[in-house]
């Protein structure tokens, strides 16, 4: 087995040196470096960097002494995290199942470093699936008259798990802004179209009506402005005039499930750094 490695994400104003700062902070420590990464938006004069090494110290030692390096030394915003730590996942989820699945057997599979505490659902439809799977199934009935009491309660569920992430695996629900501020962790959501075309419901209708040429889906955070949130994945897939809607659909359904399943990965794998609306993936 493979010692566990630290892994650091860095964003701040940029400033000559911080490349060779980092690695040689690290070489000094006796540190080897197994990935690192950067990247500078030139327009805002902002830079970004993913490093992860194997340390030859204490572990957790080194981790908070290179969080102190970044954030007091170098004036860096830092998130250091380790490549053995298993975030809490839960699942929402509405009738719609191919997400639901797929994603469940990426996980049972270990494809996906965490570990799985709970689907909320504001249907019923998918309990005994998530018994079959051994996973806590937790329905709430969703109403516009219960919206609020619905999601306060589905937030204290997510909290009481401990989730660190929650994956929305086609939850046909737009969660409020009072929900996303009081979650306590970010919210991945799968959208099927690609964004920002056809946002909103029935894209795929959208998109037949549009006769357009692609088709995509799209995985992104999730905001309080519908299908706004900063994009973390996406992928398209041809199509021409003899496609109807269920035809869109289908093809649709399988760009879903690895356009979120890769969001998913990446998120876990500490590969991505939110600004301005937009997403630095170290891919």
């Amino acid at each position: 087995m493979k010692p566990p490695s630290i892994i650091a994400l860095l964003s701040g104003p940029d400033q000559p040196g911080l490349v060779a700062r980092v690695a040689g902070w690290i070489y000094e420590r006796h540190g080897n470096i197994i990935h690192a990464d950067q990247h500078r938006d030139s327009e805002a004069e902002v830079f970004f960097q993913r490093v992860e090494w194997v340390p030859a110290g204490d572990i957790k030692e080194e981790q908070a002494a290179f969080r102190e390096l970044a954030e007091r030394e170098l004036g860096m915003s830092a998130r250091v995290m380790l490549s053995s730590d298993q975030p809490k996942v839960a699942i929402m989820v509405s009738k719609i199942e191919h997400c639901f699945h797929d994603i469940i057997l990426r996980f049972r599979s270990g494809e996906l470093p965490g570990e799985l505490v709970a689907v909320v659902s504001n249907h019923e439809t998918l309990a005994a699936a998530t018994a079959a799977y051994g996973l806590p199934f937790y329905h709430i009935p969703v109403t516009r008259a219960n919206k609020a009491e619905a999601e306060a309660e589905q937030v204290k569920i997510l909290r009481e798990t401990g989730a660190e992430l929650v994956i929305m695996a086609r939850y046909m629900q737009v969660l409020s802004e009072s929900f996303l501020k009081n979650v306590g962790c970010p919210v991945i959501n799968i959208h099927h179209s690609f964004l920002p075309a056809f946002a909103g419901g029935k894209p795929y209708h959208q998109a037949y009506e549009r006769g357009v040429k692609l088709i995509g889906a799209t995985a992104h955070y999730a905001t309080a402005d519908l299908d706004e949130g900063p994009i973390i994945a996406q992928d398209v897939a041809r199509v021409t005039h003899r496609h109807g809607p269920p035809d869109l659909v289908r093809r649709g359904r399988d760009l879903e499930k690895t356009v979120f399943a890769q969001a998913v990965r990446w998120h876990l794998e500490n590969r991505i750094l939110v600004y301005h609306n937009k997403t630095v993936v170290f891919d």
